[in-house]
């Protein structure tokens, strides 16, 4: 198994319980936007302890970026990456992963689940591809939402926020539903990307087929 042992250059939190770790980027890396790699701490007691995580920058990074949601509740792997400073060592693998751009259409991310759309938003927004583009982005409180600005800065009216556990001005509240769809997207005929935790996935799916979508155009890990 090919794996690289990169330090940390820097480190910022995003929100009550997410960094953003940039390290260094190995010559001749590159990954596809929506790509993810294993991740683990380059120590002895903890090199086992490997979790997968998306790309989140540019391939023209001389960086690479992740984008973390950590759980310092819980006797894993983010609980010691939350403990990091920049000089320490990550050891990563090559990418993998099925998320990846196949042509205009909606997104459905909750949480974390936005990590793969970054580095393909980024990557469009940056080639000027972007447009006819939607995000639905589904949290519990704007407290949650992972980097509302720049989103709403690439995608404009196009960024769609649902809320589960706030009621705010210019938010929806509850959660994704097929009626949202319907009434916030011009065309059910498109792509459909979907990202989340398992069980936003099995409920989206359902939806998506109710409404008559072919799961064959919906991009999603498996």
């Amino acid at each position: 198994m090919t794996e690289y042992i990169v330090k940390i250059q820097h480190i910022e939190r995003l929100t009550h319980d997410v960094k953003r770790f940039r390290v260094e980027k190995p010559a001749g890396y590159t990954f596809t936007p929506g790509q993810a790699t294993g991740v683990a701490i380059n120590s002895p007691e903890l090199r086992k302890k490997r979790r997968s995580f998306t790309f989140t920058g540019l391939n023209q990074d001389p960086f690479l970026e992740f984008t973390i949601k950590l759980y310092p509740e819980h006797d894993g792997l983010t609980k010691e990456l939350d403990r990091l400073v920049p000089g320490d060592e990550l050891v990563i693998g090559i990418p993998w992963g099925a998320i990846n751009y196949k042509g205009r259409g909606i997104f459905i991310a909750g949480g974390a689940g936005i990590t793969p759309f970054l580095a393909i938003f980024r990557d469009l927004h940056a080639r000027n591809e972007l447009a006819g583009n939607r995000l639905f982005y589904a949290n519990k409180t704007r407290g949650d939402i992972i980097l509302e600005e720049e989103l709403r800065g690439m995608l404009g009216d196009d960024f769609i926020n649902i809320l589960s556990r706030e009621e705010a001005d210019g938010y929806f509240s509850g959660h994704i539903s097929g009626e949202l769809l319907k009434k916030h997207a011009d065309d059910l005929s498109v792509q459909f990307y979907l990202c989340g935790p398992p069980d936003m996935m099995k409920s989206m799916t359902g939806m998506l087929a109710g409404l008559g979508i072919d799961l064959k155009a919906v991009t999603m890990d498996l």
